[in-house]
């Protein structure tokens, strides 16, 4: 199933399960109306920075938007997994385990491009990312502090504030997040 109808129909279960209308949710989320109606159809492409907006409006993880719970064990490929991409393509992240009602938690894999950047916006209140470094040296900035990890570094970082991901090398960074939610939160 292609992703924008998975992100189509995700997005109309969980606003109509919270009974609230296209209105509401623009107000949660600061998505227009319209962008949100073109979105629950499939007939618009959203960026990941969209997709937080709305999740945090919702207030839902990010993945509950990208694919339908999990019903069964699965192997996850790289290769299977649908690519996010930033407006210029140049920061990837591949979702490989969505939060679920048994499962607090994402896990994703990023890559970012040789001297590019990509600012995150805040996940939900309480939400604690971490990650760690598989090749190249990533910069992440996040509350006025900047730290420059290397491969095999990690860290842990409040995530409910916007955060910047920076590769100031020459090569693809490649790390692990996970988005820890130590919270309940509602998934449908």
């Amino acid at each position: 199933m292609e992703v924008n109808t998975v992100i189509a129909e995700n997005l109309k279960r969980l606003r109509t399960t919270r009974r609230l209308s296209l209105g509401q949710l623009a107000e949660r989320s600061g998505v227009s109306k319209v962008i949100l109606s073109q979105i629950e159809k499939g007939d618009s492409n959203p960026t990941i920075n969209t997709l937080w907006k709305i999740a945090t409006g919702l207030h839902v993880p990010y993945t509950s938007l990208l694919e339908k719970l999990p019903t069964t064990t699965r192997i996850m490929s790289k290769a299977a997994l649908p690519a996010q991409e930033d407006e210029e393509g140049h920061y990837r992240i591949y979702c490989y385990y969505s939060i679920t009602p048994h499962r607090n938690f994402e896990w994703f894999q990023l890559e970012l491009d040789a001297g590019h950047r990509y600012s995150a916006v805040g996940h939900p209140d309480q939400a604690q990312e971490y990650l760690v470094v598989l090749e190249g040296r990533l910069t992440i900035e996040t509350e006025g502090q900047r730290y420059d990890l290397d491969p095999e570094d990690s860290m842990y970082f409040a995530a409910s504030s916007e955060h910047v991901y920076a590769n100031n090398g020459e090569g693809t960074v490649k790390a692990l997040i996970m988005n820890y939610y130590p919270f309940n939160l509602v998934i449908d």
